[in-house]
């Protein structure tokens, strides 16, 4: 199964960022780019792609420690940017420290749990909104209108491992799906390691 940690914000603040979003889609080349839908919006903390399952026993012990070693703090979306001139994104700010360890941690816990994760980089938060078709689009526009966004702060209380659900059957513009398999609260008590 692919899997990835997340942090997903709740319904309330993806609406502040969905009513910024409906407006990018009335700029002028916005059919240019595949918009990521508000059920799937999330902060991707580790993404461990295919997954064996006789892994997920220990993964799921493991993501649980580094949730219970990481308290919970808060965030909001903020502003965007894009990567290339393939990926336009929402910001994130708050508090981006806590947020850095719990994706260390959700890291090292799938590490250690025998998934062959890809190398690792530095954590750098973000949702993201669109992707661009084919070559790419001049995103500018796009980011200077998530530019003055500044959402409403919420606590980040738990972690979550999210199955995504690739579309099948080649109809255009289909979306995977994503569905929660697990979830544990953030505690902030130390202990044995993920």
């Amino acid at each position: 199964m692919r899997l990835f940690a997340a942090v997903v914000p709740p319904p309330e603040r993806l609406d502040e960022l969905g009513r910024v979003v409906d407006r990018l889609h009335g700029l002028p080349g916005a059919d240019g780019l595949r918009w990521t839908s508000r059920p799937g919006w999330h902060l991707t903390l580790a993404f461990m792609g295919e997954v064996d399952e006789e892994l997920l026993p220990e993964l799921r012990v493991r993501l649980g420690r580094a949730a219970h070693r990481t308290p919970a703090f808060s965030l909001r979306l903020h502003g965007g940017g894009h990567f290339g001139r393939q990926t336009l994104w929402a910001g994130v700010a708050g508090d981006l420290d806590t947020l850095r360890l719990l994706a260390e941690r959700s890291d090292a816990a799938a590490r250690r749990a025998g998934v062959a994760m890809d190398e690792h980089r530095r954590y750098q938060a973000h949702l993201t909104v669109g992707r661009a078709r084919g070559a790419g689009v001049a995103l500018g526009s796009y980011v200077d209108e998530l530019g003055g966004f500044e959402g409403t702060r919420w606590p980040v209380t738990e972690l979550a491992l999210v199955r995504s659900n690739l579309p099948g059957g080649g109809v255009p513009g289909a979306q995977p799906r994503y569905e929660t398999v697990g979830a544990w609260p953030l505690e902030g008590r130390e202990g044995r390691s993920g």
